[in-house]
């Protein structure tokens, strides 16, 4: 079954989706409500340097979406009017957005954390020269996709040159502090290369440790797993290799209730370059936008609606409760 056909809100309680059958089996409510909002994820466009194979958004250098100034301007205001701790900035490549510098200096000015998810290749573009030396001024925290330590694995999905280049970038962040200063966090995050299960974190990151420090000298502070959603590119792959009947099978069966505390859509919002707003990226990606009784409008949404929102969901979310559970923080149970 296409996953759009798989997905529904949670008021339509006579047509929900297995996700939410799933949920009310181990919590009693056939709903995933809101528990507030720490965090804001903010898309700030599609365009990137890289083409990844799992990319759930379809990036890549050929987009040209762009979140604007203004549209900042309210998400910033909207920041404010939550007391959001944190705003963790994605893209696409996010440091392509030409507002990119400008939008993290209003958010420190405000004392709000801000965490930027790098690719890392993008570091070296001769355009963005400066750009880690930015980062550490401003104190944000990166989360920098690598989807393996083995170069093979990494340009699978990637493309060429996309490991060496990786290794490049981790090297001169290293010497900025990151990942060797406890203040300047420096996660790396791993996703799977085909249609399986992230292994557990705490062995794969002493995986990373080791093959990253022997072979090259580079320290980061934690490794992230990261599952990969059926959507998007991945899902097209699933598709041409006829596996996707038994990855949504996978996904089901691995069903881990002590995840669904911890589920990023819980505490976080995502908003897309152009202000839409959703409940969590992968909403984002699907165009499944929040249900809000009073609007979605970026400008005008009342933040005690988004607080205690109920929270769109579909099969997809199986994704992110399978074995050890996945988000953007990474596994949620042990």
């Amino acid at each position: 079954m296409h996953v759009m056909d798989r997905v529904c809100g949670v008021r339509e309680k006579a047509v929900l989706n297995d996700f939410l059958q799933t949920v009310e089996k181990y919590s009693g409510e056939a709903a995933l409500p809101g528990c507030g909002v720490s965090t804001i994820q903010v898309n700030v466009g599609l365009r990137c340097n890289l083409e990844c194979r799992h990319c759930h958004v379809a990036a890549s250098p050929r987009r040209r979406e762009a979140m604007s100034w203004a549209t900042m301007e309210r998400v910033l205001a909207l920041a404010e009017k939550l007391d959001c701790r944190e705003v963790d900035i994605t893209g696409g490549a996010p440091e392509l957005n030409p507002h990119f510098k400008k939008l993290i200096t209003a958010l420190t000015e405000r004392h709000i954390r801000v965490q930027v998810r790098t690719n890392l290749t993008v570091l070296l573009e001769p355009e963005l020269g400066g750009m880690a030396e930015f980062l550490r001024d401003q104190g944000v925290g990166l989360v920098a996709s690598l989807p393996c330590y083995l170069e093979e694995n990494v340009e699978a999905q990637r493309g060429e040159g996309s490991y060496q280049q990786s290794v490049a970038a981790i090297r001169l962040l290293n010497t900025l502090g990151y990942g060797v200063d406890p203040s300047l966090p420096l996660n790396l995050v791993y996703n799977p290369g085909g249609p399986s299960l992230p292994p557990s974190q705490a062995t794969l990151e002493a995986d990373y440790r080791r093959e990253m420090q022997d072979r090259f000298g580079l320290s980061f502070t934690r490794l992230l797993t990261i599952a990969n959603m059926p959507i998007g590119r991945f899902l097209a792959q699933l598709r041409k290799r006829r596996e996707e009947a038994d990855y949504w099978a996978l996904l089901e069966q691995a069903f881990n209730p002590d995840t669904l505390d911890g589920l990023m859509c819980r505490r976080q919002i995502s908003i897309a370059w152009d202000g839409g707003l959703y409940d969590c990226d992968f909403n984002l990606a699907l165009g499944l936008p929040m249900a809000l009784d009073k609007g979605g409008e970026l400008a005008s949404t009342d933040p005690k609606e988004l607080r205690h929102r109920q929270i769109i969901t579909g099969n997809h979310c199986f994704a992110c409760t399978a074995g050890s559970g996945s988000s953007c923080a990474g596994a949620l149970a042990a």
